[in-house]
């Protein structure tokens, strides 16, 4: 509940702040290529989706907010560690359902190149196969990470690629290991 109520206020301030600067508005898709790190998951690379939507508000002639709402799917595979570090069976393949906050400075290189970076926030809300034996959550609810990459942008139509990295444990088991998300984005989006 009150997730919701900071997510609504968020929006509302946004929305509010950015009519006053000019705003663009848009939708996104496209490819998550990411692993869980630590040493209880596989070192591969899985494959991933997002969608979601995005607001631009110009700030200057270079600069621009980018806020987005996203939801992520982030897959991995367990290690054969960890059945011998946690003694539980019947967990190898992972996937995590995350709606994703980022809030990404635009820097206008170029006419058509945009450089990014900025915080994100993970809410997981979406959990398949991640319950332990004993009833408790393997992983944590909140994931906080930064993003950095590009985006070119070509009229309404934009390609971005992006690094996202975890600066969360997500480890809601034990403090034996460290599990942080991690991996690439590569995707389109629209201006409407």
């Amino acid at each position: 509940m009150k997730t919701k109520l900071i997510l609504i206020a968020a929006m509302l301030i946004i929305t509010s702040v950015s009519f006053a600067q000019g705003l663009k508005l848009g939708i996104k898709a496209g490819a998550n290529i990411g692993k869980i790190d630590g040493k209880s998951f596989k070192e591969e690379f899985k494959y991933g989706y997002h969608i979601g939507g995005f607001a631009e508000i110009k700030v200057s002639k270079k600069l621009s907010l980018q806020p987005e709402v996203l939801w992520n799917q982030v897959n991995a595979d367990t290690s054969s560690q960890f059945s011998q570090i946690y003694q539980f069976k019947n967990l190898d393949n992972i996937k995590l359902g995350y709606l994703s906050i980022p809030i990404l400075l635009n820097y206008k290189v170029a006419n058509i190149l945009t450089l990014q970076a900025g915080p994100q926030y993970g809410i997981l809300i979406d959990k398949s196969r991640t319950t332990l034996q004993n009833g408790g959550d393997a992983f944590k609810k909140g994931d906080f990470s930064v993003l950095a990459g590009a985006q070119v942008n070509l009229a309404s139509f934009r390609i971005y690629g992006r690094y996202n990295i975890g600066l969360s444990n997500i480890n809601d088991i034990d403090k034996k290991d460290k599990w942080k998300n991690q991996g690439f984005q590569v995707g389109v989006g629209i201006a409407l």
